[in-house]
């Protein structure tokens, strides 16, 4: 199966995350916040080992004498993550569905998530075409990583759309529209790809810069929030765990 098509098949599986908020249908609220936390504290792990261990040494080895400039993008990827939320007022890390402090990140509720959640999408999309172009094993990995920051964001984003009043069927239908920009986003990198051979140099680094942005003003806080040392120790071991899940699939390149 050609990169191209992985990268398809993968951003689909990524868009039917959506979905997931279907679990608030069957389970009770703190059933999922338990659930949440350990899966944010994986989803750092291994958002933050696809960088360091998968996408900074494949800059570095693709073209050693322009990894300096590689890291200066990073940078830029990291300050432009920021620029973007803030440009939308809107954070994508809806992890407590219910709590005040969610609500408070969530100044305009319905449409301003559903658009703010189209713009993540499309990033993911575009960070997953990336990294297939680069190799097979980078964009599995980088996959895995999205789907797991992914799915406390839609549940989060389900729970916000809830609340602002929209029935649970209409909102699961709304959250998988806002989905489907990330089949958008790998349509437009595979696209791209024709006429620049230099994309991925470009791309690979601000992708990078974007998972550690999410990883580091996003995802960590949240895990701040709960101060009892059983859970502290819980984030701990599932961040552990995230990050080696992300070196044991060294052994695919």
């Amino acid at each position: 199966m050609s990169p191209a098509l992985l990268a398809l098949v993968s951003v689909i599986i990524v868009s039917l995350v959506s979905f997931v908020g279907i679990v608030l249908f069957v389970t009770t609220e703190a059933a999922v916040r338990r659930g949440i936390l350990a899966l944010v504290s994986f989803s750092t792990g291994a958002m933050l080992g696809d960088v360091f261990i998968h996408m900074l040494p494949e800059m570095a080895e693709e073209d050693p004498d322009r990894f300096p400039q590689a890291l200066f993008i990073v940078l830029v990827g990291i300050v432009a993550s920021f620029a973007v939320e803030k440009l939308i007022h809107w954070r994508h890390c809806h992890l407590m569905p219910g709590s005040q402090d969610d609500h408070d990140h969530c100044h305009s509720a319905g449409l301003m998530t559903l658009f703010g959640d189209g713009v993540h999408n499309f990033i993911d999309g575009a960070i997953i075409g990336v990294a297939y172009l680069v190799s097979v094993p980078i964009g599995v990995s980088t996959t895995i990583a999205v789907i797991l920051h992914e799915i406390p964001q839609e549940i989060g984003n389900f729970a916000v759309l809830v609340h602002d009043g929209y029935p649970r069927g209409r909102a699961l239908f709304y959250n998988f529209l806002s989905a489907l920009m990330a089949v958008v986003g790998t349509l437009v990198i595979l696209f791209l790809r024709l006429p620049s051979e230099n994309l991925v140099g470009l791309l690979l680094p601000f992708a990078a810069g974007n998972f550690v942005y999410i990883a580091g003003a996003d995802l960590i806080p949240e895990l701040h929030r709960e101060s009892r040392l059983s859970q502290a120790v819980v984030q701990l071991i599932a961040m552990m765990l995230g990050i080696g899940a992300m070196y044991v699939l060294l052994g695919l390149e």
